[in-house]
């Protein structure tokens, strides 16, 4: 097993490096960092995500010379997470001509990060060894230091025309740019403003999140959305429109043929997951987080699943968005309160009671008319 460090490069081709990041490690105050994907196209840089930490931040400008040279700068962020857009105000120096975009449904959550994990927190509040909520995300949140995710450049994705992307027989929508050269793929799945990355000329993917195990974990993952992107990369691959696949977490490269049986992999534990969720609440009705969570992680173990920063708050989080997954909600705003399926059918309605005129009253037709 290769052992990697925050920095290490992987040269994937002379214009094209993969800058590894580190995972999470909140007991030694060490914030995960997000892999950063450095290319070139033409004369244009092209920086996939920027990381966090002032030594992830050299790294990159590394990477950048050594995929040189280039006279203008396109950076792109995948999502709003600080693991991946700590370091983005980087556009401003790299003393070209640069445009810089970021997902517009995760703006809220790159000005105001604490709430975004308090929300995630809320949820499992009760289910999982945390402090409270506010305590945990503030705890969080304060790992990933310097945080910068604006620069004086930066512009949503959606600020531009929504476009019909083809790749080989899929069809996607997003954006493009290098004349085509990248292209930015909605899927939305890891959170709101997901997107992946496709570069190409050299064949590259870059999944970033949306190949975190089988199972999304935030507040605003969309399980569907993780696995329909999943199965359309794979396709990509099998019909040899990529060739490398990266992202975010992994820390490794995977080429050609190896990709598609890694991606199914996914999807099947996906599967493995819900059956046995669906198993567990066949047993009650009612379910609490807490319980649910403790029998849910002994299939995450007997699956094998991996994913970014493996840990009892990450299961917990999976845990809880596959019981919304399957229907159940939580009938209060409790610590730790009952999940249950809402009833297939409302309560019969009760037939109306007759009411009696008062006396003095005026006729309907005469309230009806009164202005």
């Amino acid at each position: 097993m290769t052992v990697t460090a925050l920095g290490d490069l992987i040269e994937i081709d002379d214009r094209t490096v993969l800058v590894l990041g580190q995972e999470l490690d909140v007991e030694h105050d060490q914030p995960d960092v997000a892999n950063a994907l450095v290319h070139r196209t033409g004369d244009t840089l092209v920086l996939v995500d920027t990381g966090v930490t002032p030594t992830f931040r050299a790294a990159l400008r590394t990477a950048t010379d050594r995929v040189g040279p280039w006279s203008r700068a396109l950076v792109l962020s995948t999502h709003g997470h600080p693991d991946h857009v700590g370091n983005n105000d980087l556009a401003d120096e790299l003393g070209v001509p640069v445009e810089h975009y970021v997902p517009a449904p995760d703006l809220d959550q790159m000005r105001d990060p604490v709430s975004y994990w308090v929300r995630s927190f809320e949820r499992i509040a009760g289910a999982a060894p945390l402090p409270p909520p506010a305590l945990a995300a503030n705890e969080v949140v304060s790992l990933f230091r310097p945080m910068r995710p604006f620069g004086a450049t930066t512009r949503t994705y959606e600020e531009r025309p929504l476009e019909r992307i083809r790749i080989g027989s899929l069809r996607f929508t997003g954006w493009t740019f290098a004349d085509g050269a990248v292209r930015v793929l909605r899927s939305q799945g890891h959170c709101a403003g997901h997107v992946i990355v496709h570069l190409r000329d050299c064949g590259v993917l870059h999944l970033s999140d949306e190949g975190n195990g089988p199972c999304g974990a935030m507040a605003d993952a969309d399980q569907l959305k993780i696995q329909t992107t999943l199965g359309a990369v794979a396709r990509l691959f099998e019909e040899g429109e990529a060739a490398v696949l990266t992202d975010g977490h992994t820390f490794s490269v995977r080429r050609g043929a190896e990709v598609a049986p890694y991606l199914d992999g996914l999807l099947e534990q996906a599967t493995a997951l819900q059956e046995a969720a669906l198993g567990l609440t066949r047993e009650s009705r009612r379910v609490r987080p807490s319980a649910f969570t403790t029998r849910f992680a002994e299939t995450v173990a007997a699956q094998g699943v991996g994913g970014a920063n493996p840990s009892p708050m990450f299961t917990t989080m999976m845990a809880v968005n596959e019981l919304r997954e399957l229907g159940l909600r939580p009938e209060s705003g409790g610590v730790d309160a009952p999940w249950s399926r809402p009833a297939l059918q409302n309560p019969a309605p009760q037939a109306p009671r007759p009411v009696s005129a008062a006396r003095g009253s005026q006729p309907t037709s005469t309230l009806r008319g009164a202005r």
